[in-house]
């Protein structure tokens, strides 16, 4: 319907891109019911949408506050679409440049997508794209429920690691604060652990399913890079899919890529066992300091691939 914007997340979405699509198309609507939109000549019904299936901890988040799961959308052709926790081309819809894109809200770099025409676009340097949304909430004064609390609660949780990424912020912590006392949330690192847990359930799924649950692409210095993540309570809940999984990465290389990685990330020893099938090993010595001499390094302290393992990589390749 012409009167309908979509607000949708990266491929492969995790909590964020879901719970801020959501999050992002309730508040855009109630700017409507006051006529802030309207102001910016932006009057159109807002709906939630996904690019991809929900992994266990969106699908747990969800369930937790009562919400249903956003229906799907992969073409954007001839839509109006917001964006939520991305603003690169790779991770985006299909025709996105036959879409009218009114609005990005982000936490991310800035990416390779652009406009013909002015859009509402907000992107800060924290942990979370919920916590953008929150200031938006705020500054806008419209008054955020208890479920939508909970999900945005969720994504904080879950985009920080329970505060340990080295994405978070001190805003993070003060949003995460403030939306835990409207959720009803008593304590938020027992609830965290209860989110990330739900991340380590990977029995039953393939090595291929386990690496592209949350894969990105990426374009560095006209190479085709791509980078998965799964977040562990303890890595030895995947020991046995290790050798499957490099299998899995060989395969993926095949499609076009310079370089896959993916990242093994222990949540509670706090840093991340990279897999890595390349091109050029020296690219991984340049960004990390670190040989490659068998099929993976182990980075400490490294635990976001947004911050510690997407810039150094970019640096090496340029």
């Amino acid at each position: 319907m012409p009167d309908d914007m979509f607000v949708v997340g990266h491929k492969n979405p995790d909590t964020d891109s879901v719970c801020s699509a959501i999050s992002f198309a309730f508040l855009w609507n109630k700017w409507k019911e006051k006529g802030l939109s309207s102001k910016l000549k932006l009057e159109f019904n807002a709906l939630p949408a996904v690019q991809g299936d929900l992994n266990a901890e969106t699908r747990f988040v969800l369930e937790r506050f009562g919400l249903n799961a956003p229906e799907k959308l992969t073409d954007a052709s001839g839509k109006k679409v917001a964006l939520v926790d991305h603003s690169e081309r790779a991770q985006s819809l299909e025709n996105l440049e036959k879409a009218e894109i009114v609005a990005i809200v982000d936490h991310h770099k800035l990416g390779d997508i652009t406009t013909p025409n002015p859009i509402l676009f907000v992107n800060l340097p924290v942990g979370c794209t919920a916590t953008v949304l929150k200031l938006l909430y705020d500054k806008t004064g419209v008054e955020i429920p208890k479920n939508i609390a909970g999900i945005m609660l969720a994504s904080i949780l879950s985009d920080t690691v329970i505060f340990k990424s080295a994405t978070t912020t001190e805003l993070d912590k003060k949003v995460a604060e403030e939306l835990a006392k409207i959720a009803g949330v008593e304590d938020m690192v027992k609830f965290g652990i209860e989110v990330k847990a739900k991340l380590s359930e990977v029995e039953g799924m393939s090595a291929k399913e386990i690496l592209m649950r949350d894969f990105k692409d990426f374009n560095m210095s006209g190479k085709k890079i791509g980078i998965g993540q799964i977040e562990l309570l303890d890595l030895s809940l995947i020991e046995g899919k290790k050798e499957e999984i490099y299998k899995e990465l060989m395969n993926k290389k095949k499609e076009g890529y310079h370089s896959v990685l993916f990242m093994l990330t222990d949540i509670i020893k706090e840093g991340t066992e990279l897999l890595i099938v390349t091109d050029d090993p020296k690219v991984v010595e340049k960004a990390f300091g670190k040989k490659l001499e068998g099929e993976s390094i182990w980075l400490e302290k490294v635990m976001s691939r947004k911050k510690q393992l997407v810039p150094p990589l970019e640096k090496a390749f340029s």
